[in-house]
């Protein structure tokens, strides 16, 4: 007996014996399905037997046999209205418990999103992949797909969707493309950092969708549901189903805010704020005017996150404003950090390190934060420092800068496209070839390449997975190579920059000699980048194909 838990409801299980009645409901199970027709296999007890003993154990059991590989949707109907009129919890079981997973997957499709089933499921130990078009469509056999199909399908219109779009079209102009994404509006994420710290207004880091969308490419407004690689298909939301003979995925992260308890309930309030999101980064910038002592936290979670950074620029901006201000010696400012360090690439953090001691930061390494209670204004983190014993440490505040925790999203963590270990899009780190599918690329923050998950980290990735997909059309090996570039300019201070630049394994990549930015030092060569320069490259080139200082590095001949 193996019962594995699928929902609060409901547990699934393989065959059970008569004998192990008595032990599931001494677990507190208070009902039994039996969906295995009697007589399917020589070594399986007949459900009467099963029967008696529930009615000896004083649980209720009921009898829905399935034919293996043949759910119906009847079927799926039948078993959602057991599980409603039985007391629960209730354990259902078949010959390996698949049989039951896919009634109820197909039973919740109705009130629960294609995502969370597909991942419920995968937490008990079953892929519910092969009926995903069935749970998309509510839980019933579609009878019209509806199919249209392209050249290429594009998921995702952020920065890297748009940019990989517009560089393939200058290179494959007759493609037939499409992007699938649901957002009305596309934002410039890495100037909410200066939105924080009072130096862009918000409005110029959002435009609508449809005035970036290359001309040519079709914008098909929907999300995702599921992937079905091998029938080279994508399942949008409504069961509609997209065709292509290629597939680039680039949805971004997830920004998990409901990880940390009670932070969703006090977010933009209580001086609880986070430059991760659009409407809250003003509120930053409120905070940090308003505050004149007190205790600032800035927090940071386990890596990967996107724009790793962006937790400590938020910090050296909020000091820089108290120490001009005159009032940075009645603040006490805490960086709080999941990791043990202050920067993955050690040949920025002497710099860095001169700017914490000017701000009078306080580095709390391997902090964690798991709580927050707005309201009472205090902090509680887990601290796991090498060596030690974990423990629990809850800490006020005045202000409160949160960088979430951050995943891929739900409908990749749950696909055949995602890699076991960390649930990211699995690729190889140099093609941006999906590791098994030879149709597949992927690029930007929701892959498991180990480069900083970066705009500009997109902005090299586009060309390079432009060229390999028309190289691939074209009936040759990809011929471009992503050396894992990725910046990050680190607002120091208002006025100058550490522009930090560099590769896989840490290797520096300087795109400017020294004399012109000098990345491991504050420069106003950098700010000028980050304020004047990098904004319109955004908008005007990267989004339009305009592959300034990004043309790929070719695979080197033998």
């Amino acid at each position: 007996m193996d019962p594995r838990r699928i929902s609060d409801a409901l547990a699934v299980a393989p065959q059970i014996a008569p004998d192990d009645v008595a032990e599931l409901a001494a677990q507190g199970y208070r009902a039994i399905i039996c969906n295995r027709p009697d007589g399917e296999g020589a070594d399986q007890p007949a459900y009467s037997e099963i029967a008696a003993a529930a009615e000896k154990a004083g649980i209720d059991a009921r009898y829905l046999p399935v034919v293996s590989g043949k759910v119906s949707d009847d079927d799926a109907t039948a078993f959602g209205a057991a599980l409603r009129d039985l007391p629960g919890p209730v354990l259902a079981y078949c010959r390996t418990g698949t049989r039951l997973a896919t009634l109820w997957s197909l039973s919740a499709a109705a009130s629960r999103p294609v995502p969370e089933i597909l991942s419920a499921a995968q937490a008990a130990g079953y892929d519910m992949a092969g009926v995903a078009r069935r749970i998309a469509n509510g839980g019933k056999t579609p009878t019209d797909t509806g199919d249209a199909r392209f050249d290429v399908v594009i998921v995702g219109g952020g920065a890297a969707g748009i940019a990989v779009a517009s560089s393939l079209r200058a290179r494959k102009p007759d493609l037939d493309i499409a992007i699938l994404d649901p957002a009305d509006v596309h934002y410039y994420q890495p100037g909410w950092t200066m939105v924080g710290g009072g130096v862009f207004d918000p409005q110029t880091t959002a435009k609508t969708m449809g005035s970036l969308i290359p001309k040519g490419v079709h914008w098909i407004k929907s999300a995702v549901a599921a992937f079905e690689p091998d029938n080279s298909a994508v399942i949008l939301d409504g069961c509609r189903v997209v065709k292509y003979d290629r597939l680039i995925v680039c949805p971004g992260l997830k920004l998990d805010w409901q990880a940390v308890d009670g932070l969703v309930e006090t977010l933009g309030r209580n001086g609880v704020t986070s430059n991760y999101r659009y409407d809250l980064a003003p509120y930053t910038w409120e905070l940090v005017k308003g505050l004149k002592k007190g205790r600032a936290l800035f927090t940071q979670p386990p890596m990967p996150i996107k724009c790793a950074g962006a937790p400590q620029k938020a910090m050296y901006l909020s000091g820089d404003h108290w120490f001009r201000e005159g009032v940075l010696s009645d603040i006490d400012i805490h960086f709080m950090n999941a990791g043990g360090v202050l920067f993955g690439v050690k040949d920025y953090v002497p710099a860095l390190e001169r700017y914490v001691a000017k701000y009078g930061a306080q580095l709390d390494f391997f902090h964690n934060l798991v709580a927050v209670d707005g309201p009472a204004k205090t902090a509680t983190f887990e601290v796991k420092k090498p060596g030690t014993d974990p423990e629990s440490v809850t800490v006020e505040f005045d202000m409160m800068h949160v960088t979430p925790p951050q995943c891929a999203p739900d409908f990749i963590r749950v696909s055949p496209l995602a890699d076991a270990a960390s649930g990211w899009v699995d690729v190889d780190q140099s093609t941006l070839r999906h590791a098994r599918y030879d149709n597949i690329w992927s690029l930007g923050d929701v892959t498991n390449a180990p480069n900083a998950k970066t705009a500009a980290a997109a902005r090299m990735q586009a060309p390079v997975v432009a060229e390999n997909v028309a190289d691939d059309i074209d009936g040759k090996s990809p011929t471009a190579i992503y050396n894992g570039y990725g910046s990050c300019p680190l607002t120091v201070e208002r006025g100058k920059i550490v522009l930090a630049e560099f590769g896989y394994g840490g290797a520096l990549l300087p795109s400017f000699p020294k004399w012109v930015i000098n990345g491991a030092k504050p420069t106003r060569a950098a700010w000028w980048l980050k304020e004047q320069l990098l904004p319109p490259v955004y908008w005007k080139a990267m989004l339009r194909g305009r592959e300034w200082m990004a043309k790929p590095e070719k695979v080197s001949a033998r």
